[in-house]
């Protein structure tokens, strides 16, 4: 898939087969986002790969799911749930630029592994105690985000913005998504 196309479609997904994430693919992710650049090249990131079916479980209720919508549609139900999970962290005394690091690091991840057919959602509101607690992070190191895998069990479309509407994505009947974008031309100014 072409780097054009593959920015197109990766999109959030929040709904998943229970068909475990290939540990190729995991690895591979991880490695691009190690390899990408970084800030000074001070490198300030490490990453838990969840993939381990007990802490995958125990990972489930430490996410929250769809700010926009009712958590009945948003949140995926059993069956339904990530089979795979990311957790990247900052390391303690990261220069402030280190944040740009991690907005470049969870999207090599999510575009890595959508190169593959797997979907992915990237998670700021979580339960960082108890996520630290489960996988042993050291207290003086922050977790940024969370990256939820699996093989995605709805579509994700990308909508013109209409005017007067919000950025909210929203369903179909079949809990399907849609996410609405600014015309090129509202963001893009050639100077």
């Amino acid at each position: 898939m072409e780097l054009s196309e593959l920015i197109k479609t990766c999109r959030t997904f929040r709904r998943f087969t229970q068909e475990p994430v290939p540990q190729e693919v995991i690895r591979e992710a991880l490695d691009n986002a190690r390899l990408g650049s970084s800030g000074a090249n001070l490198q300030p990131l490490y990453y838990y790969a969840v993939t381990k079916q007990e802490t995958v479980r125990a990972m489930q209720p430490l996410v929250k799911w769809a700010k926009a919508l009712p958590p009945e549609l948003g949140t995926p139900k059993e069956g339904e749930q990530p089979t795979a999970f990311i957790v990247i962290v900052k390391k303690a005394n990261a220069i402030a630029f280190a944040d740009v690091d991690v907005g470049i690091a969870v999207h090599t991840i999510a575009l890595s592994a959508w190169s593959h057919g797997i979907g992915s959602c990237i998670m700021g509101a979580i339960n960082i105690p108890k996520i630290r607690e489960l996988l042993s992070v050291p207290e003086e190191d922050q977790i940024r985000l969370v990256v939820a895998l699996g093989r995605p069990a709805h579509t994700s479309t990308l909508v013109p913005l209409e005017e007067g509407r919000s950025t909210d994505y929203y369903l179909d009947e079949d809990r399907n998504y849609y996410v609405p974008k600014r015309a090129f031309e509202d963001v893009v100014h050639f100077a």
